[in-house]
């Protein structure tokens, strides 16, 4: 399912269930914003923790990475419990050096890290197992929100009405579209103030949002996700002669301060907005005549909001609650619901 050398992803049946495979540890995103795919040497994996660490010493490394890629949390001690059951594969209550070696690798995998810190949260995709740096997640029947995806080398030769003529052709019936929009509106709440922090959606793509048979919105990629936390580490400090020298991910925007040629570090649109914008193409052709006025305006309010005053927090969530009474008010009592 992948075409890069360095991360592998296959489909396949595991204990008689459908499951994703993804093996090969992508470097952590270099300065330029994007993952270096040199493949490392395998050693190099594999190097910490060293033999003769204590499980102490190891809580504290663990502790140590949380708070850097994640903040300052209150329940960062809950979360490295979590990661320290998790990584004792045999339940015989201890960590050996190869689980504790296969953990610590696999944590610094973006989608492996927040699949741990979301675990609980309905609309991730959840983790069935791992061993060295190869883990295997639930598999999300429909990956994207449309069903016909272009190659990019095909996008100059199909028109892009086309394409999108023929995907609201193929797309689900729109009770069913607004059962899944619940789950992804759903999902944006999850992100924003969780346990772990906050978590910003730094590209906003159609491939990247899935559903499965009972139409409940899966995320089906979380690589398009990062924390809060490592977002702001990225721009802080980074020089910039405009606003396109401070993008993180190929989304996540913050503006330029000329004067002292470095990026502010608050992403102007939030996820809510773009999210939004995904809708505004896929909510709105075949929606009921007596609801589309009203769902227009809502997610045309809902493209304009932007993330830099924190007093919008109350804002963001009137017009997400909005948008989903209104479409819970015409699916609910219904088959769809």
């Amino acid at each position: 399912m992948s075409t890069s050398s360095t991360h592998q992803v296959y489909i396949g049946l595991w204990k008689d269930r459908p499951v994703v495979i993804k093996c090969g540890i992508e470097d952590p995103v270099n300065i330029d914003g994007v993952p270096d795919t040199l493949p490392r040497p395998e050693m190099s994996l594999f190097d910490k923790p060293t033999r003769g660490t204590s499980m102490d010493e190891f809580k504290e490394m663990l502790h140590s990475f949380l708070k850097a890629n994640l903040g300052e949390q209150p329940s960062l001690s809950v979360l490295v419990d979590r990661v320290i059951t998790l990584a004792d594969v045999n339940q015989d209550g201890k960590v050996s050096l190869a689980e504790a070696k296969s953990i610590w690798a696999l944590l610094h995998i973006n989608e492996f890290l927040l699949m741990v810190a979301l675990q609980e949260k309905e609309h991730t995709p959840k983790l069935l197992g791992f061993c060295g740096d190869l883990y295997v997640t639930e598999r999300v029947i429909h990956s994207s929100l449309y069903r016909l995806e272009v190659p990019h080398y095909l996008k100059a030769v199909i028109p892009e009405a086309l394409s999108s003529s023929l995907n609201h052709w193929l797309a689900p019936s729109w009770p069913r579209r607004a059962r899944i929009t619940i789950g992804l509106l759903e999902f944006v709440e999850e992100v924003f103030h969780g346990s772990y922090g906050s978590f910003l959606i730094c590209d906003a793509s159609p491939h990247h949002v899935g559903y499965n048979a009972k139409y409940d919105c899966k995320m089906a990629n979380l690589n398009s996700v990062a924390s809060e936390a490592m977002v702001r580490a990225f721009l802080k400090g980074r020089r910039c002669e405009n606003n396109a020298d401070c993008i993180y991910g190929r989304d996540c925007t913050a503006t330029c301060d000329r004067l002292v040629k470095q990026c502010n570090t608050e992403v102007v649109q939030p996820n809510l907005a773009k999210v939004c914008m995904l809708l505004q193409d896929y909510l709105l052709f075949g929606a009921p005549s007596d609801l589309r006025g009203d769902l227009e305006k809502q997610l045309r309010t809902c493209v304009t909001l932007s993330g830099l005053a924190s007093q919008m927090e109350v804002h963001h969530s009137l017009v997400l609650n909005n948008l989903k009474t209104l479409m819970w008010k015409k699916i609910s009592n219904t088959q769809y619901s």
